[in-house]
């Protein structure tokens, strides 16, 4: 395929998490906007950090008055787990060309790796590929924000949190049940879930969900060389 029917396939993917992040990022431009943040600094915060959690965590922290170096030092913190996400997709990016992998690594969210690792499973992709997965669900958070900050006075922070939750909560079980191709795909999500209750109820912050996945991860290669020996 040429470079923009590649970057038009990746855009196409990327329509479900588009449709998750319209809702979500109206809630966050809603919550931003009732905080006291203005418009554009609503959109500047989505087009420069591109952090759901973090972005939430940030008009919550600064709404409570908190300092901008601590803001700065939680939200580097809770995005740690980007780190876990980019080191299993290495792999894959070792064909790209460099000077496209900090626009990758810029496009990184939980909902598109989780794409990204279904595309990867069903044969190589380009990076123009993952460019257009990126960028469209990119430009989905930033218009939700862009709608959020503009229309959200005319919500309460209450209904604003409760769209973020149910849209939240719909986009990642859509994503999973499309992963899901057979027995050991299920039984690794189902065990995944378990494990991050689990340690959720006695580790503090998001660290639950690396060690969760870290575990799953683990258990997954140790069952494949069984399988094999």
């Amino acid at each position: 395929m040429t470079a923009k029917e590649q970057w038009l396939a990746g855009a196409g993917k990327a329509l479900p998490v588009v449709l998750g992040y319209l809702p979500l990022g109206f809630a966050y431009g809603a919550l931003a906007s009732l905080a006291g943040i203005s418009l554009p600094y609503i959109v500047l915060m989505s087009l420069l950090v591109f952090a759901g959690s973090g972005q939430f965590i940030a008009v919550n922290m600064y709404a409570a008055g908190a300092g901008s170096l601590s803001i700065i030092a939680t939200v580097f913190l809770v995005n740690l787990r980007h780190l876990l996400m980019s080191a299993s997709l290495s792999p894959y990016l070792q064909k790209f060309p460099r000077q496209s992998l900090p626009l990758v690594a810029f496009g990184l969210t939980d909902e598109n790796y989780a794409l990204a690792c279904g595309e990867f499973s069903r044969g190589e992709r380009g990076h123009y590929y993952l460019l257009g997965l990126f960028s469209t669900s990119h430009a989905g958070w930033i218009g939700g924000s862009a709608l959020g900050g503009i229309f959200g006075e005319l919500f309460n922070s209450t209904s604003a949190a409760y769209t973020m939750e149910f849209a939240l909560y719909a986009m990642f079980i859509f994503l999973l049940v499309i992963q899901i191709s057979d027995k050991k795909l299920l039984l690794a999500g189902c065990l995944s879930g378990m494990l991050a209750l689990l340690f959720y109820q006695v580790i503090p912050g998001s660290w639950y969900i690396i060690l969760a996945t870290v575990c799953t991860a683990t258990l997954g290669v140790m069952m494949e060389k069984w399988q094999k020996s």
